[in-house]
């Protein structure tokens, strides 16, 4: 229980806001991510079915796991939506999340092995065969939504994830339950449908993939459904009632919106080496400024040069 409780302490104290602990084992809803596979879900996201051994199984990522530490950052900025303003996912209004929680991990990750010496330890942070929701679910952390996002009851779902799997043997925390209830309001507002049905996302109609991880131009049936998004997607996060319980980020400057990104003015005459460099350190950066051009001329923030 020592171990346990002293890793909390040294996570809360990096800037973690929420961090639960699991028996490492058979990943819990792994039939229901093979189902979800061989429906097609996944679009273009071949790399989702690469390696589903180790998605299914830690020990085959790291020999001799025994847990599976979940930690999550609150990332919510309190600035708003407004009509000049980019409609670009929360998330990436500031430093990607990938860097400010993985810089955080490593120096956790040290803390605890030079701790405890023989000890191994493999942290991710949205980069490796790790299912993120189903483990930060079974460690208390929240529960994955209909919208299939985690839902924590103190947090929303303004959240990011991270993991460590390690071979240290720590008490574990009590799974959370589902709190979604009756409540269907993501699945009725999503303009592409991509919510087939509860818990079930079908990248072929979501905004966000073909926004971020599609290369090429769009079919007509989602350009014309796109509601001005540029970047990812968040109204069936704007939705959710349990974002009555947000509360802003304790790392404001990490998540903060910058406002060159979201000025529809600042891509108007953007070249490669300008968007190089105000892209730097955020995940705008994925698509490229061909795809975001892209982006902006479906959603019509951006004139033709």
């Amino acid at each position: 229980m020592i171990l346990a409780e002293n890793i909390k302490s040294w996570a809360r104290e990096l800037g973690f806001d929420k961090v639960g602990i699991a028996r490492a084992g058979t990943t819990p809803g792994g039939e229901r991510l093979r189902e979800w596979l061989n429906r097609g879900h996944q679009a273009g996201m071949n790399w989702i079915s690469e390696n589903i051994g180790k998605r299914l199984d830690p020990e085959q990522v790291l020999p001799g796991a025994r847990s599976v530490i979940s930690l999550a950052m609150n990332y919510y900025s309190a600035a708003e939506q407004y009509p000049d303003r980019l409609k670009i996912s929360r998330y990436a209004w500031g430093t990607d999340y990938h860097q400010v929680l993985g810089d955080t991990l490593k120096q956790l990750v040290r803390r605890i092995e030079d701790t405890w010496p023989g000890s191994r330890n493999l942290w991710y942070v949205d980069t490796g065969p790790v299912m993120e929701k189903a483990w930060a679910q079974q460690a208390g952390l929240g529960w994955n939504g209909k919208n299939n996002i985690l839902i924590s009851r103190d947090y929303g779902t303004w959240l990011s994830l991270g993991e460590i799997i390690t071979t240290l043997d720590l008490a574990p925390d009590a799974p959370e339950v589902d709190h979604c209830g009756s409540c269907t309001k993501c699945i009725e507002v999503c303009p592409t449908g991509a919510l087939v049905e509860p818990y079930v996302v079908d990248a072929r109609r979501c905004i966000s993939y073909w926004t971020i991880e599609h290369k090429g131009e769009f079919p007509a049936e989602i350009a014309g459904k796109m509601s001005g998004w540029v970047f990812g997607c968040d109204i069936c996060q704007d939705v959710c009632p349990f974002n009555r319980f947000q509360k802003p980020t304790g790392l404001p400057g990490d998540f903060a919106p910058r406002p060159e990104i979201l000025s529809i003015d600042t891509w108007q005459k953007l070249d490669e080496e300008q968007f190089a460099e105000m892209t730097r350190k955020s995940p705008l950066r994925r698509p490229g400024l061909a795809g975001m051009r892209r982006n902006l001329k479906a959603a019509g923030a951006l004139r033709d040069r």
